[in-house]
């Protein structure tokens, strides 16, 4: 079956036309930080705790300052809090030596820090800095493969489907598109295809309907 790839965007783009991550945050290194935060975490879970965080430091000197163990009572309450407090410690020392305390714009750079790898530069390049990059996630792997818009067993292969598949105009929001879709209809264990706008143009609901 042919996938209207088009078609899917344009009703994304329909649906919510100015896509943007659910993380709050209002420079880019507290989007640095709260993305290096949600690696196996959730959006909310990382909002909770950067809230207060913020309030009090919020720049590259300030939280190198505050110190690994002080950061980690702020994010105690996140996954594998442990590791990413001595990866935010080093990423910030790192962006006072090499990048006057400002977030580089480039994947290279971005991936050379602490707790930054591929997905994490993704975000960041997207978010922060305008790039059509698209970070694949486990929400995205998901409904890439079911929706048929890109099939691959890792999630580079995904990215690198999704990135000449999806046409160009598209490409900006596709990240948060994908992410939120996945996020609240897509899910893992259960989609949520009543709900759905894109049941028409989605292989896995149309392979479902021709076994019922």
């Amino acid at each position: 079956m042919q996938i209207d790839i088009k078609k899917i965007f344009q009703k994304f783009q329909k649906n919510n036309p100015t896509p943007t991550t659910e993380l709050i945050y209002s420079s880019n290194f507290e989007l640095l930080v709260a993305v290096v935060l949600s690696a196996q975490a959730t959006d909310k879970s990382v909002n909770k705790a950067t809230v207060k965080l913020f309030i009090h430091y919020n720049t590259p000197v300030q939280i190198y300052n505050l110190g690994e163990k002080k950061l980690k009572t702020y994010i105690q309450s996140i996954g594998l809090f442990n590791t990413k407090a001595r990866n935010i410690i080093a990423l910030c020392k790192i962006l006072i030596d090499k990048h006057n305390s400002e977030v580089p714009n480039t994947r290279l750079e971005l991936e050379e820090l602490p707790g930054v790898g591929r997905k994490t530069a993704n975000v960041i390049l997207n978010t922060a800095f305008g790039k059509p990059t698209i970070a694949v996630d486990t929400h995205i792997f998901r409904i890439s493969n079911r929706l048929g818009i890109a099939k691959g067993k890792t999630p580079l292969a995904v990215e690198q489907q999704l990135e000449n598949n999806i046409p160009k105009q598209f490409l900006l929001d596709a990240h948060h598109w994908l992410i939120l879709h996945g996020r609240y209809i897509c899910k893992a264990r259960k989609p949520d295809c009543d709900s759905c706008f894109l049941t028409k143009h989605c292989g896995y609901y149309l392979e479902q309907q021709s076994l019922s």
